[in-house]
């Protein structure tokens, strides 16, 4: 091996898939798996021990998401550069893996992109998978969805139905008086729904009461 080998340790509770990745990686000319473990306990000692340039990490160990934990212990714990692997796709697993530390996030079937990401991630530009900026968009998108719905739950229920039609006839230009005249309201009922309004939302005008309850889709 040359001298300037990028030092590899590779968590990986299966172990014919272990063998198969270590003699595929040493096959490489500027690469060394120089340690293996197939748990987390194991994966600290031999990580201390070998001090790698960059660790291999399978988010699954014993059947759970045990690599999620681990790669912020060893994130802290070293200054290798962590590459998640992973047999199955998902948005949360993903976003959770760069939570921890992680560089990167590999789909095991694609095995033949692991040396680039190992040379990227030991050269510290990692450039994310394609599929993990996919899923981290997919999931980030799905947070914010959930986000505006929460928003717009709450702006909801802090406005009565009559509020919300009152609302309305200000976003389509209805000024207070014609409002009052609409509804049959004195204008002084119209008024205090709207100072009502804006002591609620903490707008400055009706205008942008309006507005604001447009942008959350109220009307």
């Amino acid at each position: 091996m040359s001298e300037r080998a990028i030092s590899i340790v590779l968590v990986e509770d299966d172990p014919d898939w272990r063998r198969g990745l270590i003699a595929y990686l040493n096959g490489e000319p500027d690469m060394e798996v120089v340690g293996e473990a197939d748990h987390a306990d194991a994966a600290l000692t031999v990580v201390a021990e070998r001090n790698p340039d960059v660790i291999l990490l399978d988010i699954m160990l014993a059947d759970s998401p045990e690599g999620l934990r681990l790669a912020a212990e060893l994130s802290v714990a070293s200054n290798a550069r962590v590459i998640m692997l992973t047999s199955m796709e998902d948005r949360a697993f993903v976003v959770e893996a760069f939570r921890a530390g992680a560089v990167n996030y590999l789909v095991k079937s694609d095995f033949t992109s692991i040396p680039s990401a190992v040379r990227k991630a030991a050269e510290d530009r990692s450039a994310i998978d394609g599929s993990a900026a996919r899923l981290m968009l997919e999931e980030f998108r799905r947070l914010k969805k959930l986000e505006r719905e929460y928003e717009t739950d709450k702006f909801k229920r802090m406005l009565t139905p009559s509020e919300v039609q009152l609302l309305s006839m200000i976003h389509e230009g209805y000024s207070q008086t014609q409002i009052a005249e609409k509804s049959f309201l004195s204008l002084r009922t119209v008024k205090n729904h709207v100072n009502n309004i804006l002591r609620k939302l903490g707008g400055k005008s009706s205008k942008e009461a309006a507005q604001r309850a447009k942008d959350n889709d109220l009307f």
